[in-house]
């Protein structure tokens, strides 16, 4: 991972924890992808997909998060579930254009599994 993709994540793990979720993993991976941040809300387990574009040229970071990279995650997010006996969950994202965390951006069921 490069250094500004870990920072980002620490920075949004931080600020998640804050608002009352609890982290369970960071960067879980499996054949199909990777996850950055699983985090528990209540009893729902939330992941986490933290995007950081400096240049907003191309769509900033809400755009990067595509049909396949969603796929992908919603593929590694069932992974984890199986393995760990969870059910309920939802897919939230955070966006970041800086590391200022005044200009992070919490998406909550930023998008569905299909």
């Amino acid at each position: 991972m490069n250094i500004p993709g870990a920072a980002a994540e620490r920075l949004a793990a931080t600020y998640l924890q804050q608002q009352g979720l609890k982290l369970l993993e960071c960067n879980y991976r499996s054949r199909f992808g990777e996850i950055d941040l699983i985090m528990q809300d209540d009893r729902e387990i939330v992941f986490v997909e933290v995007r950081m574009r400096r240049n907003t040229m191309f769509g900033g970071a809400g755009a990067s998060i595509t049909p396949s990279k969603q796929r992908k995650l919603a593929l590694t997010a069932e992974d984890y579930l199986t393995r760990h006996g969870y059910a309920a969950c939802r897919f939230d994202a955070v966006l970041l254009e800086s590391l200022d965390p005044r200009q992070l951006q919490w998406i909550r069921n930023a998008f569905e599994s299909t």
